[in-house]
């Protein structure tokens, strides 16, 4: 075999090195980006039961923000996805009526802010509210949010639970986006 001979097929074999090592490490990068992406920037969610039809529904899947609360707070209405107080094992996904340091009373199927005597408004709904309706009254304590579901007669939430708060810490995303069903997929605001 000449010496040219035995230099191309050299060249040839270190080629097919850097051509696996490329590939290789584009995959690697590939997991590397997609591991930090679901552990940092967005959580997946699966809807199991009918606690916030009909914005949400049984079976639905959603994406969530995990910055959205970085440097800022969650707000009224924000649909949040957090550990359930009671079992931190199992993720939830409730709207956020009531905010750190408020006081929140229900009566008669309205919610009244620190005393307010104009109700919250509160077009999203499933039905008309007509189990446990109160009366409640909460002093959400600073540092923890209160949440109901949409479907208030079909909703496991704050009224029932142990430990009635979720902490902000607790809170891994605000929901945003239904991407399956296909034909139900778009934005949840």
């Amino acid at each position: 075999m000449s010496e040219d001979h035995a230099m191309q097929k050299r060249q040839k074999e270190e080629s097919a090195v850097k051509e696996v090592l490329s590939w290789i490490i584009t995959i690697g990068l590939a997991v590397v980006a997609a591991l930090f992406i679901k552990n940092y920037v967005i959580i997946n969610a699966n809807i199991p039961s009918g606690s916030m039809e009909n914005t949400i529904m049984t079976g639905d899947r959603l994406f969530g923000n995990r910055l959205a609360y970085h440097g800022k707070s969650p707000e009224r209405g924000d649909i949040i996805i957090f550990k359930f107080p009671d079992n931190e094992e199992e993720n939830y996904v409730k709207r956020v009526v009531g905010l750190p340091g408020e006081t929140v009373e229900i009566r008669e199927a309205k919610i009244y802010i620190n005393g307010s005597k104009t109700p919250l408004t509160e077009t999203y709904l499933k039905d008309e509210w007509t189990v446990a309706t109160g009366p409640y009254y909460f002093e959400v304590p600073e540092g923890s949010y209160l949440v109901l579901g949409d479907n208030r007669n079909n909703s496991w939430d704050a009224r029932y639970w142990d430990n009635t708060f979720v902490a902000k810490e607790k809170i891994l995303g605000k929901a945003v986006f239904r991407y399956y069903p296909i034909k139900e997929a778009g934005s949840l605001y």
